[in-house]
This record gives structure tokens, sequence and C-alpha cells, in this order.
């Protein structure tokens, strides 16, 4: 509400007081206020296609992503990238497509110093590499930065994601140890869906 309280002054004082510049103050206030709006909707918009109640659309995102950059936000404009991979990512099936946008947005993260999503980039960046020995290294950075920021359910996440790696390398061993401590990180979090995706986890059998 500061910023819509913020653009009714400006506003009045273009009007009645003839400030100069007042109206340019505003059109700012309310691109900064439709940029945040339009990055939640697009998240609550993603939630529900994971959930099965919808398509998904990037649209939000992209909007954002424009605003941001207008404003000269580098940390928004990072997250709102983040969010355009993880459609092309996620929703469209599009790991090529994706990796120029969460590229980019761990390079804006890391000048803002926005160590969530760079974590959260770094992870997806992972998936994209997946078969690679890079994706190894950008989980396990990802980890790290989840760990200093105390972002349990977020650990867990990448603990199952590492064991899965693990199992694909032949660590079986490795994986065995992962996948419990995903599990206890998880339950300490009461992250559920977490939980479960560890309790999903198979390892090979030995030969």
């Amino acid at each position: 509400m500061g910023r819509i309280e913020n653009a009714k002054t400006l506003y009045e004082q273009a009007v009645f007081i003839g400030t100069e510049g007042a109206l340019d103050m505003a059109d700012l206030a309310l691109d900064s206020l439709e940029a945040d709006l339009m990055l939640a909707r697009g998240r609550v918009t993603h939630a529900r296609y994971l959930s099965g109640e919808g398509d998904g659309d990037v649209t939000a995102f992209e909007r954002a992503v424009d605003l941001y950059n207008s404003l000269g936000d580098t940390r928004g404009e990072a997250e709102a990238l983040f969010w355009v991979g993880i459609y092309h990512q996620v929703v469209a099936g599009e790991d090529d497509v994706a990796r120029p946008f969460f590229e980019r947005a761990r390079d804006l993260a890391t000048d803002a110093g926005d160590r969530e999503t760079l974590a959260y980039t770094l992870r997806h960046l992972a998936f994209a590499s997946k078969g690679t020995p890079e994706a190894r290294e950008l989980l396990e950075e990802s980890t790290r930065l989840r760990r200093e920021l105390g972002f349990l359910p977020g650990v867990a996440a990448n603990l199952v994601g590492l064991a899965y790696l693990a199992r694909d390398e032949g660590r079986t061993d490795d994986a065995a140890d992962l996948i419990a401590e995903a599990r206890e990180t998880a339950e300490r979090a009461g992250a559920r869906r977490v939980l479960q995706w560890a309790d999903e986890f198979t390892t090979p059998p030995e030969s």
C-alpha cells in the first residue's frame, strides 16, 4: 500500500502544486509495484500448474523481467529471469531454452548478492546439466548456499537430487548416505513433500 499511497501523493503534488517530475516518480513507484505483482502472480500460476490446476504461463514473469530491467532493479530482474527459465525447463521441457535465462539470472543474482535466488538458479542449472560433471558441482554449491541461509527444505530437496546423481554415477554408498540425510533434514523442516521424494528414492541392487 505504501507505493500506491506514494503515487497518490505524487499525483496530488503534480495536479495541485505543479511539482516537476512528480508524475515520473509516480510511474516508477507503480512500475515497481506492478513488477512485484507480476512476479507473485507468476509464482502462483506455476504452483497451480504443479498441482495440476493449469497449463502454466510465462507472461507474468516476462512482464516482470521487462519492468525490473527498466527500473534498474538487478535483484528483481534476476529472480524474474530465473522464473522464466523455470517455465521453459519445467513446463515446456526445454532445457536448452531455459539455460540462458538461468545463466543470466545467476550473473545478476551474484552481482546483487542475492544468495537465495542464486541457490535456486544453480539447482536448476544442475538439472539442465544432467549427465555432466558440472551438474554435481552446481548442485553442491546450491546446497552450500542453502545451508548458509538456513533453508532446510531446500537443503533436503538438493540432497535428494545429489543422491540421484550419486546413484547414476555408481556411488551407491554415497547415495544411501545422502538420502538418509535428506530424510532427516526434511523431517526436521516439516517438508512433507520432500520427505515423499526421499521415500520414493531407490538405489540399484549391488551386482
